[in-house]
């Protein structure tokens, strides 16, 4: 099966395993799920989901995070681990959102990419869930996932994966095939247990199967 035909088969067969997959950060403005997004590196989404509901309850907005030094925000975001630079981070975003993009989340790729703490994977996130744009989000369980299925071959880099898929993965499927990606690889194709492969519905097409 060439990988075109296998990403089709991939993303219709995660779609009725899980049909209602979308990202597990809570979040009801773009610019909070930008900060959820820098807190959530190394950390569980469930971790992030409680932490920020303090932060933002003290902050309610662009401005008001702005203002606040690293500092301030450090004790609040220390639960997610590497609360020094996620803090800087954060402050850093703020400012500039509040001071270049007139405290709006802009809708533009490589602007995302300039602002401090956004990465790839960040600015996908917002471009898809936030703006309805296509977008691969090449986390973890992404990454791993594509390799055990063949939809790439042993890469491991963020980019070239992001890269790759694009090339094999319709444009309106990327985001929420990520998502689902994330539901399976969470669920059964595991990176910390032995995947549970005779209950996968990739079974009979997986390259590591085959």
């Amino acid at each position: 099966m060439r990988k075109k035909e296998l990403a089709l088969e991939v993303i219709k067969r995660l779609k009725t395993e899980y049909p209602d997959s979308q990202c597990t950060l809570d979040y009801d403005d773009a610019w909070k799920l930008l900060v959820s997004v820098r807190l959530a590196a190394q950390c569980t989404d469930a971790r992030v989901n409680v932490v920020v509901q303090d932060l933002f309850a003290r902050y309610p907005s662009i401005d008001a995070l702005a203002e606040a030094t690293p500092e301030e925000i450090e004790p609040l975001v220390r639960p997610c681990g590497l609360g020094n630079s996620k803090a800087r981070d954060i402050c850093a975003c703020m400012k500039m959102l509040r001071d270049k993009f007139d405290s709006k989340v802009p809708k533009d790729f490589d602007a995302l990419l300039s602002l401090p703490g956004v990465g790839r994977k960040s600015a996908n996130l917002v471009m898809g869930d936030v703006f309805g744009e296509p977008a691969i989000v090449t986390d973890t369980h992404c990454i791993r996932l594509s390799n055990r299925i063949g939809l790439v071959d042993n890469e491991k880099d963020p980019k070239k994966v992001e890269m790759a898929l694009r090339k094999i993965i319709p444009p309106e499927e990327g985001n929420e095939l990520c998502h689902r990606l994330v539901d399976h690889g969470r669920a059964v194709c595991t990176a910390r247990t032995k995947p549970d492969c005779e209950h996968c519905c990739l079974f009979d097409i997986c390259k590591q199967r085959i």
